[in-house]
């Protein structure tokens, strides 16, 4: 089967931008709900808000009134704070008024976030009461050309988002439609992103509507999303991969909740009956881990294996069993949870193949920012373990300049391209070339044409045979390691050859390791498990240098590893 039959099941409409997105699921979804917004109240009891597709469209059509009755037709708004339902009204109501929407990571140091604000020349500032001091320290400093500052929640000395959507709502009921009546711009500058890092490094992403409409319509080709379905928001919307996640959802009819937080997470996963979780490999991983704990907590490890295997052999001849066989351990994901979509990193293919074994069908997505985001994705029918899936539908993806073995640097061409890298144009030239974006990534394409990543070009280790090792293909084993928590894979120049690198790890171990244990112990314990690991590998991938540590690594807000810090800070720079 050709490669381009691998990633179309169903016909879509294709739309240029998200304001014919979102109307047309208005239209086919009216009275469902879009989004849960969940109210603590002060006695402990809980209150549910459901906000329907109609209501949501009628709050952005009010909130965006009420930008424009603030001047803000034309100029730029960022958006800062956790997900909830007023993130999601503020930059959809960016996007229908022709706003650029400048979605800011809420993680970010004060000065990175002063300093984001002021390289993106934002005019508004729409934010989460829960980041009130910096908000407050960055309206002192005047650095920044802000003049509006709307705090989503309740504080006195700021706009409320509550009183703008009254207001706008009232100017609507008067017969003001201007911002109802915007015509969107599907091809100019729509959101301005930041890449993950710290913001010296950082660049600003130009997207516009039409490549973002587009990477929708590619995924509801393949991916089977309905509207009786309850998706939770996980990933954070100042990601790329969470805001077009929420995009990708709306679009499909489904129900959008919000997390307590990641110690809630199992409790909320039964609480809404979640059947649809989105999110990083370390989320997903970490899910699987709960399930095998219990499993082994209660004695059924032997039981749980027997049974797959009888699963595996039915499946064979269509009999699909799981579901009620696995009922007890999928009860732990809160019984519902039917689709795990994971992207952002490499996960472990044991895991994908696992949740798989149990009815619960595990995808792999591979994509970045620039690239609006998703480049391919496994699909319902199309999986291949260890695999990121087919390209999707409008995207042309070639594998250039291959080594022997056939891996080369992933390039692609399509709509959802970015515009560039605002105000740079050396990067962006750098990875502008002809139409073509190049990724960085290293990869290859099998003859099927699932697409492999094997690493970032930047990080390979390359040995003086010529050799190369990709760290996160052993960063993957090594993370199995029941004593681990994670680790970093990278090259230590030898003092006798630095044109000849030593595979080395620095391992980050759970404190749980380490009761009854001391550190020396510990560290025995791991080196011999990393010298089976060496077993399993050629030689010239052996990992022949090894440290410990009990300090997390540092990471970027999406669980990236900073890799060039991380170096710094094992050489004692």
């Amino acid at each position: 089967m050709k490669s381009k039959e691998k990633n179309k099941f169903r016909d879509v409409p294709i739309f240029n931008n998200i304001k014919e997105v979102i109307y047309n699921s208005v239209k086919l979804y009216r009275d469902n709900i879009a989004f849960v917004t969940k109210i603590k109240k002060e006695n402990k009891s809980v209150e549910y808000i459901n906000h329907t597709y109609q209501n949501f469209l009628d709050d952005i059509n009010s909130f965006g009134t009420a930008l424009y009755a603030l001047g803000l037709k034309g100029k730029r708004v960022a958006i800062v704070g956790r997900n909830r339902y007023e993130w999601a009204v503020a930059h959809i109501s960016n996007l229908f008024g022709g706003i650029v929407s400048v979605p800011i990571d809420k993680e970010l140091q004060l000065s990175e976030l002063e300093d984001s604000l002021v390289r993106a020349k934002v005019d508004a500032i729409v934010f989460d009461e829960k980041y009130e001091e910096n908000i407050d320290i960055i309206k002192q400093n005047g650095k920044t050309k802000i003049k509006d500052f709307i705090c989503m929640g309740n504080l006195d000395n700021y706009t409320k988002f509550e009183e703008l959507l009254r207001n706008g709502r009232n100017q609507v009921l008067k017969g003001n439609r201007e911002f109802i009546n915007n015509e969107v711009n599907s091809e100019a500058m729509s959101i301005l992103l930041f890449t993950s890092g710290t913001t010296s490094k950082s660049k600003a992403v130009m997207l516009n509507q039409k490549g973002l409409a587009t990477n929708i319509a590619d995924m509801l080709m393949v991916e089977s999303l309905y509207p009786t379905d309850t998706n939770i928001a996980f990933l954070p919307f100042h990601h790329i991969f969470g805001s077009t996640g929420m995009l990708v959802m709306l679009a499909s009819g489904v129900k959008t909740v919000f997390p307590d937080g990641l110690r809630y997470i199992k409790q909320n996963l039964k609480e809404y009956g979640v059947s649809v979780f989105v999110g990083v490999p370390l989320l997903v991983n970490k899910m699987y881990e709960n399930i095998e704990k219990e499993i082994e907590k209660q004695g059924k490890t032997k039981l749980i294996n027997t049974a797959t295997k009888i699963s595996n052999f039915l499946l064979k001849f269509n009999i699909d069993i799981r579901r009620k066989l696995f009922k007890q351990v999928l009860d732990g994901l809160g019984g519902k949870m039917r689709l795990i979509i994971s992207g952002g990193a490499p996960l472990d293919k044991n895991v994908s193949i696992k949740f798989n074994e149990l009815g619960v069908r595990l995808i792999q997505g591979y994509g970045l920012t620039e690239t609006s985001p998703v480049i391919s994705a496994e699909n319902d029918k199309y999986i291949r373990n260890g695999s990121v899936g087919f390209p999707m539908r409008h995207l042309t993806v070639e594998i250039v300049n291959k080594d022997k073995d056939g891996i080369g640097e992933v390039r692609v061409k399509g709509p959802n391209i970015m515009m560039g890298y605002y105000e740079n144009e050396e990067a962006t030239n750098k990875v502008l070339k002809d139409g073509w974006f190049y990724t960085g990534d290293l990869g290859y394409i099998d003859n099927d044409g699932f697409l492999f990543l094997t690493g970032r070009e930047k990080d390979v280790i390359v040995m003086k045979n010529g050799k190369k090792v990709f760290p996160e293909e052993l960063e993957v084993l090594v993370n199995n390691l029941p004593e681990v928590e994670e680790c970093f894979i990278y090259g230590m120049a030898q003092k006798g050859d630095k044109n000849d690198p030593m595979v080395s790890v620095k391992i980050v171990y759970n404190k749980d390791a380490i009761i009854n244990r001391n550190e020396n112990e510990l560290y025995d314990i791991l080196w011999n498990e990393v010298k089976e690991i060496n077993k399993t590998l050629p030689p010239y991938k052996y990992i022949k240098n090894m440290i410990i540590t009990d300090k997390p690594l540092i990471k970027t807000t999406t669980h990236k590893i900073k890799r060039k810090e991380e170096l710094a800070r094992i050489d004692g720079k």
